[in-house]
Parts: C-alpha cells; structure tokens; sequence
C-alpha cells in the first residue's frame, strides 16, 4: 500500500512493523494548519487500511509536540463565516472545523494501536491529539507540558477536547484545564491520568514503542469499550451550575467562553463519543460566530505577535506610544461620566442577556444599566475613533493589544477595534 505524500508530517515506517508519524510542518512550531488538519485526516484512513502494527506520533521538532491552532487561519476563517448570510453561518462554521474533530476520532478508532511520545509542549490541538492516542508518554523535562489554553484567545477547544479531559482526569479536574488553563508535566500528568508513563528526556519514543509491542498494547480507548455507560446528567448537573454560577460571578459572563465550554461538557458527557464530539462542535460553532472571540484574537494574539516583535527590535512606534496614552486619558474620562461600565469587568453590576452562548452580546440587554452601558461606549467610540484614525493598520493592531494589555480596554472588546466596529445605538 503506497504512502501518502504529505507536506505538514512525514510517515516513517520501522524495521519492526510499527509506523512513526511525525508533526514536522514547514514553520518554526508545529501547529493544525487547515493543511495539516487535512494530512492528519489522510494519515488516518490509510492506517486502517495498512499493514501497521501501531503508530508512534510524535513531533520532528526539539521545541514541541504542537502547539494548537493556527489562529492567523481562524480569524481569516471567522471573517468568512460572518461574511455568509446569518442562517448559514452555523452551518459553514461546524463543516469548516469539525474535520480536525473527525480525523483525531477516525485515529482512535483506525484498528490500529497509537501511542504519542510527547517531548515538548502540546496546547490546545496538540493535547487534544495526543489525548486521541491510546497511550501517552511524557518527557521528563519542564519544556513536555500538556493543557488546553483555548479560553485565553475566547474560544474552546473543539477537536474533542472538552470531552476527553473530562473524561480521562474526571469533571473537576477537567474543568481546571478548561476553565482555568491548568497545565500537567511531570509526574502529576501520570498522576491525574493524563498521560500513562513518564520518562527520562529522549527515550519517549522507545517507550511508546516497547508499548505498541508489548501484549498490553491495544487499539480501543476506555469510551469506546462495549461495557462503556456515559454518565448520567444526575452524575455531575451540580458540579456544572456551580461553576456555571462562578463564572457568572466574575465576568457576569460577559466572556461566553468558559459558559460554552460548560456547555460542552455538560451536554457531551452523557452521549457516547461520537455524539459527544458533534455536541462540542454544535456549541464551539455558535461560538466562533460571537464578536468576542474575534476581539480577543485580534488583540490577546495578532496584536501581541506585532507587539513582541516590534518591541524585540525596539520600534514600537513613537506615534502607537502616544496614542495608546491619549487614550487611556480618554477612557478613562469618558468612564467616569458612566459609572455602569465601572472598571470590574468593564461592566460592573449589568447582568448578561442569559447564560448560554446562542443569543445577545452583552450590552444589548434591557433595562436602565445596559442602556447606560451602550451610552458609555458609545462615548468610548467618539474618544477612540480619532485617535485610532491617526494609526495605520499594522500600527492600529500593536494599539489595540497595549490598550488590552495595559487594561485600558478589556480583551473582549478588542481594543479600540471592538469598539469601534459596532453601532452602540
């Protein structure tokens, strides 16, 4: 059976009938390109059907296993989701990225034994890849560390993610790696059963395949057995309002991320595997469609790329300078005239229109705070809108991430772009 010819991993096969799959994409780190999501889903359908006894995956990198998404590609594909008309965006949405979903669920249930060796860092994708192997082993080392970061730029992970943490380390502490971007390495990793074994620095990948070799390797995870019950809804409802209300308390859920990523789970842990996996990406497609994922990308990521470069080489320009200090004076002066925007969460005592994800940004509630809300940025607007004007578009992306950075304007607005992009009415 012929090999495919990829261009994001290599396939490598071994004197002793195993396979090695190696992440090794054209770029500095490796991350799910859409390219690299569909060589993965190629890699998978030929396995089932070769003569492979197992497959190591691991990475052709020394800095690291995989470090998730390609976030320049995901906020190019959210302008193409929102540019299609509003009762297709779902739609668009779910078959642009349920792939990498697909093609992580096609490996694990490919026949064939997968173990990753994991010497580096695996975020987001990455860990929701190695989370699809059958076995896992860690390097011992600071730099092999496995987490799912996603609610950082706003998102959630939706290739499984959501799904198996929970399921591998339980409902609490799968939450602390969704909700609160709580990392493993070392030995607390095999301890919380993220991973099964742990050795020293470079012998990773001889340990996963004395594993693929041994008589206990297998090809079947723990959901997928013919026994497996998924829980009741009774098993864990508690656990979920409980973090509902937290979160509810803090942001007045003004960030819909962690409130989707509740969703997830609560709706995906009752359902087997393949049900569970279309629930998460029924719940992370209505999310990806929201502004604030957007805004946080655009500042919280894009905007810290240019930042960090531009501060490396020690031009960040002299007029971004000034303009993100003019406006941190405007902000501040256009705040004080409403105090329901406040400074805790940037809007203090208003309620979200509802919970869940599906409806309402969070200033289009009714009632007296949130029409003050929308007064005050659209005083905010009027502040930032000559200022921003000054700045070319390169300069106004390093802007908004100092205006995000500096706490003049949180994240889920965008800078001065969120801001500025809506019509506050």
């Amino acid at each position: 059976m012929s090999i495919p010819q990829l261009t994001q991993f290599r396939i490598e096969p071994q004197a002793n009938g195993l396979v090695h799959f190696v992440f090794d994409a054209p770029r500095s780190m490796n991350v799910f390109s859409n390219a690299a999501i569909a060589e993965l889903g190629i890699f998978a359908d030929w396995l089932k059907d070769s003569d492979a006894k197992g497959v190591v995956v691991r990475s052709g990198k020394s800095n690291g296993f995989c470090a998730g998404a390609d976030l320049t590609e995901l906020a190019e594909a959210y302008e193409m989701i929102v540019a299609a008309r509003p009762e297709e965006r779902f739609d668009i949405a779910f078959n642009h990225f349920f792939p990498l979903s697909h093609a992580i669920r096609r490996l694990e249930r490919s026949g064939k034994p997968v173990a990753a060796a994991i010497a580096g860092v695996a975020l987001g994708g990455g860990c929701e890849l190695a989370m699809g192997a059958h076995y896992r082993v860690l390097a011992d080392s600071p730099r092999a560390m496995m987490g799912l970061p996603e609610f950082a730029v706003g998102l959630l992970p939706g290739a499984g993610g959501t799904q198996r943490v929970t399921r591998l380390l339980g409902v609490e502490a799968g939450l602390e790696v969704l909700l609160k971007g709580r990392n493993y390495a070392g030995q607390e990793a095999v301890d919380v059963g993220l991973v099964h074994r742990l050795v020293p620095e470079g012998q990773e990948v001889a340990a996963a395949e004395a594993w693929l070799l041994s008589s206990d390797a297998s090809c079947m995870q723990p959901w997928d057995h013919a026994d497996h019950v998924p829980a009741t809804h009774a098993d864990y409802a508690a656990v979920i309002e409980r973090h509902r209300a937290l979160e509810l308390a803090q942001m007045l859920g003004h960030i819909p991320a962690p409130l989707a990523i509740l969703d997830c789970v609560e709706l995906g842990l009752m359902q087997p595997m393949d049900g569970a996996i279309r629930a998460e990406m029924s719940v992370f497609s209505g999310l990806i469609t929201r502004r604030e994922p957007r805004n946080m990308i655009r500042a919280s990521f894009l905007g810290k790329q240019a930042f960090d470069k531009a501060r490396k080489a020690d031009a960040i320009p002299p007029a971004v300078q000034d303009a993100a200090t003019r406006a941190k004076v405007a902000v501040a002066t256009a705040l004080a005239k409403y105090p329901a925007l406040g400074t805790a969460g940037f809007a203090k005592g208003i309620p979200p229109v509802q919970s869940r994800v599906a409806r309402g940004y969070w200033a289009e509630g009714i009632g007296e705070g949130a029409a003050q809300a929308r007064q005050g940025l659209a005083a905010l607007k009027s502040a930032l809108a000559p200022i921003a004007a000054e700045l070319s578009d390169d300069e106004r992306l390093i802007f908004d991430h100092m205006l995000v950075r500096e706490g003049t304007v949180p994240a889920y607005l965008g800078g001065s772009y969120g801001i500025l992009d809506e019509d506050w009415g």
